[in-house]
Parts: structure tokens; C-alpha cells; sequence
């Protein structure tokens, strides 16, 4: 009667706390995410979950079964993840380098969890904003690359990790935080906070002020997030960042975020390896985990529609 899709579903449902984000979750449509639960409570006779709450409750019995998930499916996940070492070794190596500075807050998580699954993968981690990392990449040199900047390459291969918005941080004070969107022109007499890396290799330049023609009134920049933070609530200037880099800072009302362009700006993050290295098992499992990691503790991600 029970199935692991529905321990999943479960899961994926108390972790997301609402259908429609569990759906996503799960690469599944809302309705077909309903039907499989509502065929599974008339297989038990049982109700599992209260409707139209945010976030969803648990019935007594849906607790019962989402406990038995969260005991369950990480065995399920080990037992995998040890037949997938001895079908392909357990050995090998994995030479990461990011173009993300906000990386670190997801990436160290699933690497301490990958670390975990596969102890004989040597592990390494770099910035990759002194060098090119998709040369060292395809020299050999390194084994992935993080970035949202995918370049047509037959040797490398991009797999997507989630989708984010680039929002702009304004301090609470500004006449800004109350505006839907911000258009590109505002920003020119701004100063705007940066990473300290070439404009090319920033989206706020390549996919909001270039297109439209428009500078900064100047440009400054902060090491690291944290600092760019305290410089805008300061009022120093404005700085654009990924929206789940910032929901910490916007729950503690440290600062408040505006919408670049009435669409917004929207970005995917890929991890690029060598073309054939996506069916390394330990690759594939390193995706698994980063996927998971950062869907748990991430907030305003989107999958990756593959089908698009």
C-alpha cells in the first residue's frame, strides 16, 4: 500500500509547506501531486493533511507517516548512494571553483554531506575570480565550476542547480523600499555596492544596466556580503544580490529589497563539468545533495524547467 514516492511526497510537503512549492520540489504538477495524495488517503481511509493552511498541517495520521519518512528515506538515500561506490569505485576527485561569492552559505552544507557519502573523493574548494575557471575546467585542472554565466562550450556541460532573482538592496529609510520596481535609469546617480570583480562577470551590469544603456552614478566595493549589507543600511548605496542571499538580513530588518525591472531579473545557477563527466556517479550524486541542501535551506529558488 505505501510506496517511497509517497514517504517523499510527504516529506517534500512538510519541508516546503505548501502543494504548489512541494509540486516544484518534486518536478511534478500541482494536480498530479494532489491526486497521488488523495488516492493515497482513500487507500488508507484516512485524511493526511489539513487543507488551506500555510503552512500545511499534519493529521495525526500524516504525522505518523512523515515520521516513518524521516526515518526511512535517508537508509534508502545511504543504501543508494553505497551501491553507487561499489558499481563504480569509490575513488576519484572533485576540484570545485565558484563565481558566487554568496555561494559558501549552501555549497560548505553539501559538501560536509557529500563528504559523508563518499570519503575517497578528494575534495577541493577555490574562488574562482582570479582565473579563468572554464579554461582550468576543460585543461583539467579542475572538475567543476559554479556560475550563473554559461558560455557555449561543446567541451563543457551545464547542469542546473535553481533558479534566483537579483533583487536590490536599499536601506529601510529609502523612498525605494516602498516601490514595486526599480527601473534601470534610478540607478544613475546611485552608488552602487559591488563583489570586487569585472563588471562582465556581474548580472546587475549584464542583465539590467547594459541592455538599457544605463551607468552608476559610481561604484564601490565590499569583499564581502555582509559588508555590503551594513554599507547600504548605512546609506552608502544600493547593491544588487541574490534574493536568498538576502533573506536573513530581511527577516533581522537590517535592510529592505526592491524588484530590478517590473519583470525582475531572473538567473539560473549551473554547475559546468566536463561533457561526459554528468554520469560520474559521485557527480551525480554531488547534484542530488547540492540540490537538496539548497531547496531546504534556501528561500525564493525556483527549479530549473528542463523541458522550456
Amino acid at each position: 500500500m505505501l510506496e517511497l514516492r509517497h514517504l517523499r511526497t510527504l516529506q517534500a510537503i512538510d519541508d516546503a509547506g505548501s502543494l504548489v512549492e512541494a509540486s516544484e520540489r518534486l518536478h511534478v504538477t500541482q494536480s498530479a501531486l494532489s491526486h497521488q495524495l488523495k488516492d493515497l488517503e482513500h487507500r488508507l481511509g484516512l485524511e493526511l493533511i489539513v487543507r488551506r493552511t500555510r503552512p500545511v498541517r499534519f493529521t495525526t495520521a500524516g504525522s505518523r507517516l512523515l515520521a516513518l519518512a524521516r526515518q526511512i528515506l535517508p537508509l534508502v538515500k545511504k543504501t543508494e548512494t553505497e551501491l553507487k561506490r561499489l558499481s563504480a569505485g569509490d575513488s576519484g576527485r572533485l576540484h570545485i571553483a565558484i563565481e558566487c561569492h554568496s555561494c559558501f552559505q549552501w555549497l560548505m552544507p553539501a559538501l560536509d554531506r557529500f563528504r559523508e557519502d563518499w570519503p575517497e573523493v578528494e575534495l577541493d574548494l577555490s574562488a574562482a575570480f582570479g582565473f579563468e575557471p572554464l579554461t582550468a575546467l576543460t585543461r583539467g585542472d579542475l572538475d567543476m565550476v559554479v556560475t550563473s554565466d554559461p558560455v557555449d562550450d561543446p567541451a563543457v556541460c551545464y547542469l542546473p542547480l535553481f533558479r534566483y532573482e537579483l533583487v536590490l538592496a536599499v536601506a529601510r529609510d529609502s523612498e525605494w523600499a516602498a516601490r514595486r520596481f526599480i527601473e534601470p535609469g534610478a540607478l544613475a546617480e546611485q552608488t552602487l555596492i559591488t563583489y570586487p570583480v569585472e563588471r562582465e562577470r556581474l548580472d546587475v551590469f549584464t542583465a539590467f544596466l547594459d541592455p538599457a544603456g544605463v551607468a552608476p552614478g559610481s561604484v564601490r566595493t565590499a569583499e564581502l556580503t555582509p559588508m555590503m549589507v551594513q554599507l547600504v543600511a548605512a546609506g552608502r548605496g544600493v547593491a544588487a544580490l541574490p534574493n536568498w542571499a538576502l533573506t536573513e538580513y530581511l527577516d533581522l530588518g537590517l535592510v529592505k529589497s526592491a524588484r530590478l525591472g517590473e519583470e525582475g531579473v531572473w538567473r539560473t545557477l549551473y554547475a559546468a563539468v566536463r561533457q561526459g563527466d554528468q554520469t560520474v556517479p559521485f557527480i551525480q550524486d554531488f547534484m542530488e545533495t547540492a540540490e537538496a541542501m539548497c531547496f531546504k535551506n534556501l528561500s525564493g529558488i525556483r527549479r530549473v524547467n528542463l523541458s522550456a
